[in-house]
């Protein structure tokens, strides 16, 4: 049960994103990001997950995972981690991403980019994200690049730019798993005197 009236979605981005020279580049898929970011995705109640990426042989690595985990020895050993899984898909391209999302909530998201990086648009503020996710009963989607971040080009093209994490060293790279969580926590996570929508008694 949620307390959310919109639909989210996520998705993590392997192209187009930099390197730490500004080129745009795919970025190596990872099982543990897909892992941890299907695990924190379901804990939030994200309604779908996308990875995005062109590359056959990163579809396969993933193929192999989720059959693994979904119907092999891994779906007996840890169920937990299969129906995780059984939320996430891998997609193309971000557009492929944006039209997914909008078959499954019947209506186009509101596209969120993340970024560490200086940019040169207006930003959203967490709290005004997660009202606008408690109340607009529309569709989101997330995005989360790997690599240095997401290319100019998907952070022109997104509907809104969120603030960037900060704490309180001037150090700022955190890996994708953490920025994922760190986010969902603070646009979905309960809090104090929520605990009835957790327990479905509200």
């Amino acid at each position: 049960m949620s307390r959310f009236f919109s639909d989210v979605f996520l998705a993590l981005v392997h192209y187009p994103v930099t390197n730490k020279r500004g080129e745009v580049v795919v970025t190596a898929l990872t099982t543990l990001d897909l892992h941890d970011i299907s695990r924190a995705a379901v804990t939030y109640g994200v309604r779908g997950f996308y990875v995005v990426t062109p590359l056959d042989a990163h579809k396969e690595l993933a193929a192999r995972m989720w059959r693994h985990w979904t119907e092999g020895y891994g779906s007996t050993y840890n169920p937990l981690r299969g129906e995780a899984l059984r939320n996430s898909r891998v997609v193309d391209t971000v557009a492929d991403a944006v039209a997914a999302a909008t078959r499954e909530a019947g209506r186009p998201p509101v596209v969120v980019a993340t970024t560490a990086r200086d940019v040169s648009r207006p930003r959203l503020s967490y709290e005004v994200l997660r009202r606008q996710l408690q109340e607009s009963g529309g569709a989101y989607l997330l995005l989360f690049g790997t690599g240095w971040g997401l290319a100019e080009e998907i952070l022109l093209k997104a509907d809104q730019v969120l603030d960037p994490i900060y704490g309180p060293t001037p150090y700022n790279h955190l890996s994708v798993r953490s920025a994922v969580a760190i986010t969902l926590d603070r646009l979905l996570g309960l809090r104090g005197g929520e605990e009835n929508f957790r327990q479905g008694t509200e």
